[in-house]
């Protein structure tokens, strides 16, 4: 069985920080991207973030570029969502979830999912 289980949500203000992290075990390893997508309430989930394991390329959504960062220990079972800058519009549920092949940024093609950690800015 593998699993994925995030941490570090929290409620800040805006201009704060947050850095999410994301423990995989398991299957997880079989895995070759990682990624971070969110969901406001009564909005659809969105990609935000995606990192191969096996190395470094990274893709990010338009909306968090220059503010997000996202990376792995060297182990590749850990991932990470260092935000800066933060602004109320990025409140919303953070997951973290894994996937074969190439990375993107589309939630359908995700394979196995975390739980999910709550993210609040306030203004």
């Amino acid at each position: 069985q593998g699993q994925l289980v995030e941490s570090g949500g929290g409620s800040v203000q805006a201009g704060g920080s947050l850095r999410l992290s994301c423990a995989g075990s398991g299957f997880i390893y079989s895995y070759d991207c990682m990624g971070w997508f969110r969901q406001a309430p009564g909005k659809e989930r969105e990609g935000v973030a995606a990192i191969y394991i096996g190395g470094s390329s990274t893709y990010y959504a338009d909306s968090v570029k220059g503010r997000f960062t996202v990376s792995h220990d060297n182990r590749g079972n850990t991932l990470y969502l260092q935000m800066n800058s933060l602004k109320p519009e990025d409140t919303a549920m953070y997951y973290c979830a894994v996937k074969l092949g190439g990375c993107n940024l589309l939630p359908y093609a995700y394979n196995y999912w975390g739980q999910g950690t709550q993210v609040t800015v306030s203004s």
